[in-house]
């Protein structure tokens, strides 16, 4: 499998804080890498260094085979990044429907946003005019995962997808995550809890003080995770 995204000996932070030292990752089309790691550890840092948010004080950022280091958000999204972002990204105050109209502003008809969004969540059809905002924590989320993948991305960003849902709720949208990475899509998941996520994981990091301490695959990781935590 071709990298889709690259990371090569990152260092960022804010000011004259560096949070990121030297980080190098690689995520490929069709896998999940999970980045893991206590608060403050530099895992929501890395990811808006790969969505532009963020410009790194040295290292690349490497879409594919184009070095995009310093490039506007904009620019990332239209060369497939796609960010879901702690919180869920959706606009509460608008209907499902509406949510989803929004995204035809990519490009993509709002009858294939549709049609791959219930498809996907069946039970949103039942929502199409519910204020959004009125939606569970879990269909929410799945809003949000439908709201993203209406750019076809080629790379998704997931930002601590676990928080304030019921670990049932977390299962079923990492197994929803594990079919869109099956169809071609490079996926870095942040999280702070790792057991769900390292169930469908392809490889995975351990982010302690702005360093990769470990990287491997998802069985090697959850050994060194206790360590790696508690220092």
């Amino acid at each position: 499998m071709n990298n889709l995204l690259s990371l090569r000996n990152i260092t960022a932070g804010y000011g004259d804080i560096t949070v990121l030292h030297s980080l190098t990752i690689s995520i490929a089309s069709g896998s999940i890498y999970a980045l893991l790691g206590p608060n403050g550890g530099g895992k929501s840092t890395t990811l808006k260094v790969c969505s532009g948010q963020i410009n790194p004080n040295s290292g690349e950022v490497i879409i594919g085979d184009r070095v995009m280091t310093g490039s506007d958000p904009s620019s990332l999204v239209r060369a497939g990044i796609c960010t879901i972002p702690e919180g869920k990204g959706i606009f509460p105050n608008l209907t499902v429907k509406e949510n989803l109209v929004m995204m035809a502003n990519s490009g993509v008809s709002f009858s294939h946003i549709e049609d791959t969004t219930y498809h996907r969540f069946p039970q949103l059809s039942f929502r199409q005019n519910q204020t959004a905002g009125t939606l569970s924590g879990g269909e929410q989320q799945m809003l949000a995962i439908s709201r993203a993948l209406g750019t076809n991305p080629a790379i998704l960003l997931l930002d601590e997808l676990s928080m304030g849902l019921a670990p049932l709720i977390v299962k079923e949208l990492y197994e929803i995550v594990a079919r869109i990475a099956e169809d071609g899509v490079a996926v870095l998941v942040v999280e702070q809890f790792a057991g769900t996520v390292l169930e469908i994981a392809d490889n995975a990091g351990i982010l302690v003080n702005g360093k990769l301490v470990s990287e491997g695959s998802p069985t090697n990781i959850r050994r060194e995770l206790k360590h790696a935590y508690l220092g």
